[in-house]
Parts: C-alpha cells; sequence; structure tokens
C-alpha cells in the first residue's frame, strides 16, 4: 500500500490492459481495517458553472448592430444564482476600447444575456479581442473590424469541393513526414453519463440511463469521419449515481468498466483505421477538477458499498492529485486535463500545482471543448469554451503538455455537435493503432484545431513539436499550415514561456511571420504557435521546449 491506495510494484507496470485485468480486480481490495461508511445523503459530484461567449467573427454590415452572447449553465437544482460579470473589448495593441458589467440572475440551467454593440465607423481595422469574467471564468475571442487583410491567403491548390457538413478531407502537412489522424478524446456514453438520444437530449443523462453505449459512440464517430474516439467516462459513476449510492453492487462496476475496455478492444479489431479508446474521467467538480487517463486497464476510485466494499479496482483518495500522479507514473499511464480552469488541480492547497510525477504523466490540455451538452448533428454549436489561460498556467508551472480539442459529448452526437478535432501525429506510414497514438501522445506529437480540415505544427531548428532541446546560439521556430477548406490566416502569434516561472505566457514580439529566427536568453523557455483563421477558427501546435545555453 502507498498513497492511500493499493499499486503494483513499479517493475510489474503493466503493457498489455487486458492481461492486467485479471490482477487488478482479484488482488485489489480495500485498505486494511478500513471501516464501511455511514450512510449519508447522495452528494451530487458533478455540478460546475460555467460561462460561454458567443461571438460572431466576421465584421457586420456598415451601420447594423454586432451582438455578442454569453451563455450560463449551472446543472442541477438551485436557488436563484447571481453571477457578477464582465465583458472587455481590447483593441489590437491591447488596449480597453469597451467595457460592459454587471449581475446576472440564474434561475435556470441554462441562460444567458445578449449585449448589442455597434463599432464606430472611425475604428481602425483589425483583429480586436473580446474578454469575458464571470464567476471564476475566463474566455477570450477574437473578432474582425472591418476587412483586415489576410497573413497568408489561401493557396488555390489546398481548396477541395465541399460536400456536407459530414465531409472530411484529411488535413496534410507533407514535408514533416508524418500522417495526421483526428478525432477526440473526450467524451461519455451510457456507462456514465452521456449516450443521450439528440432528438430529446439537452444535457448530462442521469448515470447509466442513456439510450447508447461505447459500441454505439465508436460506430457513430466512425461513421462520421473521425479516426478515433475516446470514451471517457466518470470514475464516480460506476454505482449508478452522480454522488454515491451504497446500495449499488461494487462487482458489477467493475464489470461494466471491464467491458468497456473488451468493446473498445474489440471494435478496433473489426475496423482496421480506426482506435476506440476506453477509459475513465477522474475526478469531481465539486472537489477539484476532471482529468482524462487513458489506458488504465483498472477501474480508480474511493466510493464504497454499505458493507466497505470499493466500487473501484484501485482505492484512490478523492481529490489527491499528487498521490495519483504518482500511481499513474509507476504503471505508466497517460493523463489529460480536461476543462481546466484556475482554481483547480490543487496540491497541498494551491491550485494547477506542479508535480514531478504529474509532469511525467500529464501529457495533455484541453485548450478548447465545443458545448458539451449540444445535442447537434451537423456541426454548427456556437457554444464554446476556451481555456488557453489555464493551460499556460500549468505549462508556466512546469508540466510538458500539448494541446486538445474535444466535444465532452454527453448526446450521443460524437464528434458532429462542432468541427473541432484533436489532430495527431503518427510517422508516415504507420497504421493508426491504440499503441500509436499513445506514443505520439506520450510525444506531445498533438495540436488542436477548431476546423477538422486545418493542421498546425511548430519545428524549432527542424525538431518537431512536442520535443525538448539543448540549444546554443540562434533558434529558428517554424510553423507549418495548412487547410485543405482553403482558409487563410488571418493572425499567427507565436506564444512563449518559461517552465517554473508561475507567470504569464506571452505572444514572442515581432510576431504574425511563419518564420522566425531570434536567440533566446540563456535558461528553460516553451514556446508554442495559434494561428487564427480568416473565419475566426482557431490552431494551436503543441510547444517545443528550449534549454538555452
Amino acid at each position: 500500500m502507498k498513497n492511500g491506495f493499493h499499486i503494483l510494484p513499479a517493475s510489474r507496470a503493466c503493457r498489455n490492459f487486458l492481461a492486467c485485468l485479471h490482477y487488478f480486480t482479484t488482488c485489489m481490495a480495500a485498505p486494511a481495517g478500513a471501516a464501511p461508511p455511514a450512510p449519508a445523503a447522495p452528494v451530487l459530484e458533478h455540478q460546475e458553472f460555467d460561462a460561454m461567449l458567443e461571438a460572431a467573427f466576421p465584421s457586420p454590415a456598415p451601420g447594423r448592430n454586432r451582438a455578442f452572447i454569453v451563455h450560463f449553465t449551472l446543472p442541477g437544482p438551485h436557488p436563484v444564482h447571481q453571477v457578477d460579470w464582465r465583458l472587455g473589448l481590447y483593441r489590437p495593441d491591447g488596449s480597453l476600447l469597451r467595457q460592459w458589467h454587471g449581475r446576472h440572475a440564474m434561475y435556470r440551467e441554462n441562460s444567458m444575456l445578449k449585449i448589442n454593440w455597434q463599432a464606430a465607423s472611425t475604428l481602425p481595422t483589425g483583429i480586436y479581442e473580446l474578454r469575458l469574467e464571470a464567476g471564476g471564468i475566463r474566455q477570450q475571442r477574437p473578432i474582425a473590424i472591418g476587412r483586415p487583410s489576410l497573413l497568408f491567403a489561401a493557396s488555390a491548390t489546398a481548396m477541395l469541393p465541399r460536400h456536407g457538413p459530414g465531409w472530411t478531407s484529411r488535413p496534410r502537412l507533407d514535408t514533416l513526414g508524418f500522417d495526421i489522424v483526428v478525432g477526440d478524446l473526450h467524451s461519455q456514453t451510457n456507462h456514465s453519463d452521456g449516450g443521450g438520444d439528440p432528438a430529446h437530449c439537452h444535457g448530462a443523462q442521469p448515470p447509466q440511463s442513456g439510450a447508447f453505449g461505447p459500441e454505439d459512440a465508436f460506430q457513430f464517430a466512425r461513421r462520421h469521419g473521425l479516426d478515433f474516439l475516446m470514451a471517457s467516462e466518470h470514475n464516480h459513476m460506476y454505482d449508478g449515481s452522480d454522488g454515491s449510492d451504497p446500495a449499488a453492487d461494487p462487482q458489477a462496476a467493475r464489470e461494466r468498466y471491464r467491458l468497456g475496455l473488451a468493446s473498445a478492444e474489440q471494435f478496433s479489431a473489426r475496423h482496421p483505421g480506426f482506435v476506440a479508446l476506453y477509459g475513465m474521467e477522474w475526478g469531481v467538480i465539486s472537489g477539484g477538477g476532471h482529468l482524462n487517463i487513458f489506458n488504465s486497464p483498472a477501474l480508480l476510485g474511493w466510493e464504497r458499498s454499505s458493507s466497505g466494499e470499493p466500487f473501484a479496482d484501485v482505492v484512490t483518495p478523492k481529490s489527491d492529485y499528487a498521490a495519483l500522479y504518482t500511481l499513474m507514473k509507476e504503471q505508466g499511464w497517460l493523463g489529460q486535463f480536461n476543462h481546466p480552469n484556475t482554481s483547480q488541480f490543487a496540491i497541498n492547497g494551491a491550485p494547477l500545482a506542479f508535480s514531478a510525477d504529474g509532469a511525467a504523466v500529464m501529457a495533455l490540455c484541453e485548450v478548447m471543448n465545443s458545448n458539451a451538452f449540444s445535442n447537434r448533428l451537423d456541426e454548427r454549436e456556437t457554444r464554446h469554451s476556451f481555456y488557453e489561460e489555464a493551460c499556460g498556467k500549468l505549462l508556466e508551472a512546469g508540466y510538458r503538455l500539448a494541446f486538445s480539442s474535444d466535444q465532452d459529448n454527453h448526446c450521443a452526437n460524437w464528434g458532429a455537435s462542432y468541427g473541432n478535432r484533436t489532430g495527431i501525429l503518427l510517422p508516415a506510414g504507420t497504421a493508426p493503432t491504440r499503441e500509436a497514438l499513445l506514443d505520439a501522445i506520450r510525444a506531445r506529437r498533438v495540436f488542436a484545431t477548431m476546423d477538422k480540415h486545418s493542421a498546425i505544427a511548430l519545428t524549432a531548428n527542424g525538431a518537431m513539436m512536442g520535443a525538448e532541446r539543448d540549444n546554443s546560439g540562434p533558434l529558428t521556430l517554424r510553423v507549418h499550415f495548412n487547410s485543405s477548406a482553403g482558409r487563410g490566416i488571418a493572425a499567427l502569434d507565436i506564444m512563449q514561456g518559461v517552465p517554473g516561472r508561475h507567470g504569464a505566457v506571452q505572444p514572442l514580439p515581432g510576431g504574425g511571420a511563419l518564420q522566425q529566427t531570434f536567440t533566446p536568453e540563456p535558461g528553460a523557455h516553451f514556446y508554442y504557435a495559434r494561428v487564427t483563421q480568416d473565419d475566426g477558427k482557431q490552431l494551436w501546435s503543441a510547444p517545443v521546449w528550449i534549454n538555452q545555453r
């Protein structure tokens, strides 16, 4: 026993996830002397306030108002909830142009407010930025004033005919020696609170009540053109409860997780070229934050039945991220920070705190999600959430993270609510398999895109994004971008930060060029590229980490 849970010795870390199931389920028991918990009233652990900013990127016709819409959500029953909000519009140089603020009363789970604004005809043409603060949530979105000139126009050879919302033409970065696969690494089925029929789905489902399970999810995603899908079920819902149900059957809970693993393996075997992944979203919103574990053969959790038997294969302390990271490192498991905010993932009371074990296993950070409760099937969801600030703080803390862009689907529309995707770079000619994807994630060869037809990568003196390199003298950073739909680039920033500084990520001076050469100050740095297309959709490369001598 270590850190409050049973673990395998590091020398016996599981490599074949199905072969390890028998060991976990037969040898992992409750800690010695643990007393059965007293029955308690259920506590809902999945309530999270969120605020999303909706703002069209193109400038409206002259003389017409512009609408900014703020969406507020707070799942579950609650009294009237008051939210203080502030929205600022900033010029291209970063100075404040206009500000709105107020207090919004939420009487239901979902509500919205609309702000109308008309740009003065004297405002200079350019790309401005909206910044929202509401209830601890911060969101940023670019908008165009006038018709800004493109930094890089679309290539005529990149344009392809469109064939409707499900159309998929793989983005390519031909000169880099990698193939690109795109998909979704964060979704739910009826093994937890997902799988709702889109005809009736308007939010999270009561656990295990949804109409569709993992097999349905993999089939839907494959038919919709995704190359991979991760069913990431909430680890504390295998008892069929949003809180805790001591009367539930622990054996049935553990068996459900095993069935999910087997379903993913069997579906991938029957459909070469598509990778079905199954795992868990660990943690609770009311106690710290959610993260995905991509490759655990065992169900992790803290809940117990009325007799004291754990529902999980491995007992992990609730909301103890330091202990979880240690277990993940010893077992070779990989993780992703899901929809992080700046108050989550605390260690010893400090949010977004650094852990050396965590830095070894946490490989991805969701920088953007489409609305988790969308029931759309046409990829036209307008509500999105962005987490670049929190991801930047994790990078500044010292984590080595690439960016992902997922949909967190709770309705049965896996990949169809919007056109955003997580892109993974595989060595050219590599068959997409579970292990190939996990190897690429370990190498941080991952990018996030709001447009499934566009791809981005960053190289540093020829080294691929995700790499850590020592460097002497000049450093050349090159942004590689392509859009098979013919999109141009309206804005381009290379972002820079310092691991362990705990400061703010900032644009590199002299931005706007696909290639920049400079000599960094001595010490550790990281750099990543962010592109804004001519339609306002954004892409984020993985960082490169440079130790400048």
